[in-house]
């Protein structure tokens, strides 16, 4: 497969419009994912932010021993840290689901990533050049 998402005979995958569309659809949901892992790492920053904040104040407060003890080693979800919940999300979620895209792509179009966009510049090329 060549980089430009068409087979080692330079030709586009020969697909159905359902096939083509299953494609683009699997890719946009892929996309997604992508987006709300920024967000999860986004979360994961801003968590981290705070908590160095809540560090600063344990100096200045006179619950110094209640930030120290509960709330600087407390995790945000079940007790796990926001880097665990990064984690788990990329080894778990995030690794299968592109691996089924990947898999996908591999069995209908040879592993051509943006068929639909593909086919569109495709015409758009022809038709420019007519």
């Amino acid at each position: 497969m060549e980089s430009n998402g068409r087979t080692q005979t330079g030709k586009q995958p020969d697909l159905t419009d359902a096939e083509r569309a299953a494609l683009h659809d699997l890719r946009l949901g892929l996309e997604h994912i992508h987006r709300g892992y920024g967000h999860l790492l986004a979360f994961h920053h801003q968590i981290g932010h705070a908590m160095d904040r809540f560090a600063d104040a344990r100096d200045h407060d006179e619950f110094a021993n209640r930030l120290r003890d509960e709330r600087l080693p407390a995790g945000v979800v079940d007790d796990r840290w926001t880097y665990e919940l990064v984690e788990a999300f990329e080894n778990n979620f995030l690794a299968d689901t592109t691996a089924f895209e990947q898999a996908i792509r591999d069995a209908l179009a040879d592993g051509a990533d943006h068929v639909t966009e593909r086919e569109q510049q495709r015409r758009w090329q022809v038709h420019a050049e007519e």
